[in-house]
């Protein structure tokens, strides 16, 4: 089980960020949430934790389901006082994120819908060495209470 020593020292900067990679399976849905609820608790935001689990879960299964990759990067972070983000990198810039509109007989194809409805906002961000395109952040965002 990776140690949250990351986030505790990190909360001393002014923007922290947790971050870990991990294989790009579904089974590492369950350690993601454990590590989402485990940063918000000690930024002492647990009013955020449900809503945070289910983005995590989400863009995991997205990812496992939907690149290649065998890694991907867990991200947990503070982009301002206002704001947790949380996301998930790989290494496939070519397969964006796409909201579907899954019929109702689909057992799929609902993610990103859940995600919209729950997050404040939520997108994809490139990410490139020099000109070579080397993946994705697929991320969501939550207001903490001070913005609400």
């Amino acid at each position: 089980m990776p140690s949250l020593k990351k986030p505790v020292e990190a909360i001393l900067a002014s923007h922290p960020t947790y971050s870990e990679i991990f294989p790009c399976e579904p089974s590492t849905a369950e350690t993601g949430r454990k590590i989402v609820r485990d940063v918000l608790g000690i930024w002492h935001l647990d009013n955020l934790a449900d809503r945070a689990e289910l983005i995590i879960t989400e863009l995991i299964a997205n990812a496992s389901r939907h690149t290649p990759c065998p890694e991907i990067r867990l991200v947990v972070g503070r982009p301002s006082a206002t704001r947790v983000r949380v996301g998930i990198v790989d290494e496939e810039p070519s397969r964006l994120p796409l909201l579907s509109h899954a019929g109702e007989e689909d057992e799929s194809g609902r993610g990103l819908l859940l995600i919209d409805a729950v997050a404040d906002r939520w997108g994809c961000d490139l990410q490139s060495s020099g000109r070579r395109l080397r993946g994705k952040e697929v991320w969501a965002e939550l207001r903490t209470e001070e913005d609400e």
